[in-house]
C-alpha cells in the first residue's frame, strides 16, 4: 500500500442523518388554515352560507372573458383619451356621435354598484365569496333579488380585483355591453338566474358547516359499531 494513501476511516455510529429540527410554520399560515377549520365546524347562518355558492368553473371562465373585455382605463390611458378629445375640441373638428360618447366599462366601489342595483342600472352584479369583513357584502344578494338585478358569486375577490387594475374587489358589475356582446351577457344572465336568483328561497334556509373532523367521525363509527347500530356517512359527517 502506497504510503501516500491513507487508509479508510472506520464508520461510526449508525450511520444515518440527525432528525432535523420540526418546521414552523408562519403564524399568518397557521392563522388561515384555523379559520378555515374553524369555519368547517361551526354552523353558519344561511345568509353567509349562501356565499359559499359559487358560479361553477365553464361559466365563471366565460364571464370573465367578458370582463375582460372592459376593463377600465389606467391612468395613462384615460389621461391620453382626454387630452386627444380636448385636441380635437379646440382644434373644432367634427366628432362623430359614438366617439363623443364615455367608452363602456367594468363598474365596482361598494357604494357606486348598490346606488346602480337600487337604480336598477345594472346588467349584472358579480361579488367574490372570500370578501373580509363578509358584512360588505352580505346584504347584496338580497337587494338584488328585491331590485330584479341578476348576480352571480364568483370565487376569488383577488380575481375580480384583477379585472378592475386593482389588488381585491368585492364586487363588480355590467352596465352595459356592446351589441357584438349582448347575446354572451345574455347566456350569463340566464345561468345567473338559475343558479342564484332562483334558488334564493332554498338557500336561505340551508345553514352551512356543521362538518366534522376525521378523528371525531372515526370514533362515532367506533362507538356506532359498538352498539350495533347502522349510522350512515352524511349523518357522521355533521355535527
Amino acid at each position: 500500500m502506497d504510503e501516500s494513501q491513507e487508509p479508510p476511516k472506520a464508520k461510526t455510529g449508525s450511520g444515518k442523518k440527525p432528525a432535523a429540527a420540526p418546521f414552523n410554520w408562519p403564524e399568518y399560515v397557521r392563522l388561515q388554515r384555523q379559520k378555515v377549520i374553524l369555519h368547517q365546524r361551526l354552523k353558519v347562518p344561511p345568509a353567509i352560507a349562501q356565499l359559499s355558492h359559487t358560479l361553477d368553473k365553464n361559466t365563471a371562465t366565460q364571464l370573465f372573458k367578458l370582463l375582460n373585455k372592459y376593463r377600465p382605463e389606467s391612468k395613462q390611458d384615460k389621461k391620453a383619451r382626454l387630452g386627444a378629445t380636448a385636441a380635437a375640441a379646440a382644434a373644432d373638428k367634427e366628432k362623430d356621435s359614438k366617439d363623443s360618447k364615455k367608452p363602456l366599462f367594468v363598474k365596482y366601489g361598494l357604494n357606486h354598484i348598490v346606488a346602480l342595483i337600487e337604480a336598477k342600472k345594472a346588467a349584472l352584479v358579480v361579488i367574490g365569496h372570500d370578501v373580509d369583513p363578509i358584512e360588505l357584502v352580505v346584504f347584496l344578494p338580497a337587494l338584488c333579488r328585491k331590485m330584479g338585478v341578476p348576480y352571480v358569486i364568483v370565487k376569488g375577490k383577488a380575481r375580480l380585483g384583477t379585472v378592475v387594475h386593482k389588488k381585491t374587489a368585492a364586487v363588480v358589475a355590467l352596465q352595459e355591453v356592446k351589441s357584438e356582446d349582448q347575446r354572451e351577457l345574455a347566456t350569463i344572465v340566464s345561468a345567473a338566474k338559475a343558479n342564484f336568483s332562483d334558488k334564493y328561497e332554498e338557500q336561505r334556509r340551508v345553514w352551512g358547516g356543521g362538518i366534522r373532523g376525521n378523528m371525531s367521525t372515526q370514533m362515532l363509527r367506533k362507538r356506532a359499531k359498538a352498539s350495533g347500530q347502522t349510522v350512515s356517512s352524511a349523518s357522521l359527517g355533521k355535527l
